[in-house]
């Protein structure tokens, strides 16, 4: 029986993305997040004894050189390598530009798969095949590069691929699920897509997601997948995220007074700390339910803010990305003065003129931009549209919570 530990798109000295990340304690704790996960990733494999760690791509961000990245990857794979642990690594679509891929000299005990694809003997009865991005797209499928697999052995294919295609992710080495379950291979090591899914297990296809999430699209904790060869083939998930990105979501509709509230927020912040699975999280907390006081609420929009940074502070082991309320108002009898100013305000926003001021102010802040991060935040005229709307709209609310929190 020998184990293998399978893991992909590290993302080394990949920045995470928050609103928290302005707070200097927190930044400063998980600035390096991607190298706690890939140490992490080293002390499972050797804790659990693995003969090898497949990395299916990914392991960089960027083209950006750093000297202290090279140093500090050579000294993991050091820690590998006095272990007596090989390491398989392909290069998925990042690590195809990086610099650093190339012109670092990788302990001994790492083999990278080049373009033109191979495989190597692990022990005897286990091959490990693979293939590597020869630049940084692949618009066609790699499976032909896969040489067959061996006779009366268990095979293990890595592949960095978006398969059929995952939303969020830009097609590579695009190929069918089909294709990988008839192609005789024990256990597909897949890498690209961030989030973790088991696509068969008869032979299993695993793409493990990222070891740790940078930004609150990829929530949750994060694992790499624990492979026991023996009889068969076992899958289990192991954990690596140091800090993790958790959207929350609590129910205020039966608190009728700010201590009531402050009551419950610290209590759930405080279960949720109990119950944590990484070290630390970055929460954005939505308030939902039928409040008599939700034009209050939305009135102190930046109290509650600050309210809840703290108490999440408190806990030791969370911090605030986002507050939101998506809270119901009791509807009152009659129509009030600020009812009247609501309809004007939405009747108001219809209007041509309206819309084409509120497009010129986006237009010039987003002349601050560049180019491309303009085309990134809005792509084309829908989007552009869409946050116009939502815009006017969150102004008119934030103006009638005033209005109504004072007179209530």
């Amino acid at each position: 029986m020998i184990r293998v530990l399978h893991t992909a798109d590290i993302h080394l000295d990949s920045p995470l993305k928050s609103l928290a990340l302005r707070d200097p304690e927190l930044r400063e704790r998980v600035q390096t997040a991607s190298r706690s996960a890939l140490t992490r990733i080293i002390d499972i494999a050797l804790a659990e004894d693995v003969a090898a760690l497949l990395i299916a791509g990914d392991l960089f961000d960027s083209a950006e050189r750093s000297a202290r990245t090279a140093a500090f990857l050579t000294l993991q794979l050091e820690r590998l390598r006095a272990g007596g642990v090989r390491v398989f690594y392909i290069k998925g679509n990042h690590d195809a530009e990086n610099p650093l891929t190339g012109e670092v000299t990788l302990p001994e005990n790492v083999h990278v798969f080049d373009g033109r694809g191979g495989k190597v003997q692990l022990s005897e009865g286990v091959w490990v095949h693979g293939v590597s991005f020869a630049s940084r797209h692949a618009p066609d499928s790699l499976l032909p590069k896969f040489p067959a697999p061996v006779e009366g052995a268990v095979n293990i294919a890595m592949l960095h691929t978006s398969l059929a295609g995952a939303q969020g992710h830009d097609p590579y080495a695009p190929c069918a699920l089909s294709d990988l379950t008839a192609a005789g291979f024990d256990y597909w090591a897949l890498g690209h897509v961030h989030r973790r899914q088991v696509h068969s297990e008869a032979p299993w296809v695993v793409m493990p997601g990222t070891p740790q999430g940078r930004d609150i699209g990829e929530p949750g904790p994060k694992t790499a997948t624990l492979v026991t060869i023996g009889e068969g083939v076992r899958v289990e998930e192991v954990h690596t995220s140091a800090l993790e990105f958790l959207p929350l979501q609590v129910d205020v509709t039966r608190t009728e007074s700010d201590d009531a509230l402050r009551d419950l927020l610290r209590q759930s912040l405080q279960d949720i700390a109990r119950a944590l699975v990484s070290d630390n999280a970055i929460i954005r907390l939505t308030l939902t339910g039928d409040s008599a006081r939700r034009w209050q609420i939305l009135r102190d929009h930046d109290i509650w803010t600050d309210t809840v940074a703290q108490m999440a502070r408190e806990t030791g082991r969370l911090w605030l990305d986002k507050l939101v309320l998506d809270l119901a108002g009791h509807a009152a009898p009659g129509q009030s003065a600020t009812d009247e100013l609501a309809a004007i305000m939405e009747t108001i926003r219809g209007e041509p003129g309206f819309s084409a001021g509120r497009r010129a102010d986006i237009e010039a802040v987003l002349q601050e931009f560049t180019p491309k991060r303009r085309a990134e935040l809005l792509p084309d005229e829908t989007a552009m549209e869409q946050l116009a709307q939502r815009l006017a709209a969150s102004g008119a609310e934030r103006l009638l919570a005033r209005m109504k929190g004072a007179s209530s």
